[in-house]
């Protein structure tokens, strides 16, 4: 089965499941559906970043500072999470990436999706997949904010990851 044909929940505003559809309808139609974003750290706190394949559906060729994607028909945040995690990242064994927040995403152009947030800390070498990552790196993360304004970032990711930030300066501790 490809990409395009795995099918989704379509829920509305709420999140609530209202339909179900194939991937690359629901791109087509602007359908919202839900993804999993994870941020990936190493043992000394790097961020894993990576850039993207040029035949990825949505978003080809494009750097992104999360692993992720979306959660399946039926699927949960969480299991999509650790899944999409093991699978970006190669390796398997991970913990249970840690549920940060959740957000809607709307590029304004009709393009939509709930988007949960996740933490994971990947000690295990990577060997990311190579149809999904053409390149990675583990960068510290003021590497990434100086990269930025630099390369060319996947627009949901830049804004879950500004999102990342204002809870992280909004939670005691």
């Amino acid at each position: 089965m490809s990409a395009a044909d795995e099918i989704l929940d379509i829920v509305d505003e709420h999140d609530r499941v209202v339909g179900r559809s194939p991937r690359g309808e629901a791109y087509a139609q602007g359908l919202r559906h839900r993804a999993v974003f994870v941020q990936a750290r190493d043992a000394a706190g790097r961020l894993f970043v990576h850039r993207r394949t040029p035949v990825k559906l949505v978003f080809p060729s494009l750097y992104d500072m999360f692993v992720g994607g979306v959660v399946g028909a039926g699927e949960s945040y969480d299991d999509a999470a650790l899944r999409e995690a093991e699978e970006e990242l190669g390796v398997s064994g991970l913990p249970q990436p840690a549920f940060l927040f959740k957000f809607l995403y709307d590029d304004g152009a009709g393009q939509s999706w709930w988007s949960a947030v996740y933490e994971v800390r990947c000690d295990l070498p990577v060997s990311p997949q190579v149809e999904e990552v053409a390149w990675h790196d583990f960068l510290p993360e003021e590497e990434v904010e100086r990269r930025l304004g630099e390369w060319e970032w996947v627009p949901d990711g830049v804004a879950a990851w500004h999102r990342l930030r204002e809870h992280r300066s909004n939670t005691p501790g």
